[in-house]
């Protein structure tokens, strides 16, 4: 007679990636864990202050595939009652402004630029592109490192 084993399957950790707009690079660093790590991390963006998914984010994330066209912008205050295992501030405002967590809850923090700041600067639509890849870049980097990177 062969013996039935259940293996226990561990629960996904519980990842909020926060900035401030919840516009551009929680976005992308949701839409990077869900596509890379989403068999061992359920991630979720919020923003201090929402404003909408960004049109340039949601292009460049679709040039290498993933699409976040359906994400939402969020509040933090809409996310709070959810149980993290990790916060990941994104911006310096938003760690400043992180509301506070249960002392389970492990923060931690990576500033990524903001290229949603190209019309501020009075770049072209091109020029803003090449920053927004580079930081998307560089937050796929970051992502790949989770969660490893939480046991620091």
């Amino acid at each position: 007679m062969n013996e039935v084993v259940h293996h226990e399957i561990e629960p996904k950790l519980k990842i909020l990636f926060l900035c401030t707009g919840n516009s551009c690079r929680s976005q992308m660093a949701e839409g990077f864990a869900r596509a890379l790590k989403g068999d061992i991390i359920r991630p979720y963006s919020a923003g201090i202050n929402p404003k909408g998914l960004d049109s340039l984010a949601v292009r460049v994330m679709a040039e290498i595939g993933i699409n976040i066209s359906r994400q939402k912008s969020k509040s933090i205050l809409e996310v709070t009652s959810i149980p993290f295992d990790a916060v990941v501030t994104l911006c310096d405002h938003a760690k400043e402004n992180c509301p506070n967590y249960p002392a389970k809850c492990q923060k931690i923090h990576r500033s990524f630029e903001d290229p949603a700041l190209w019309t501020e600067q009075r770049m072209t639509e091109d020029e803003a592109l090449v920053r927004y890849r580079r930081v998307r870049d560089e937050i796929k980097d970051f992502v790949l490192t989770l969660p490893d990177v939480l046991k620091d």
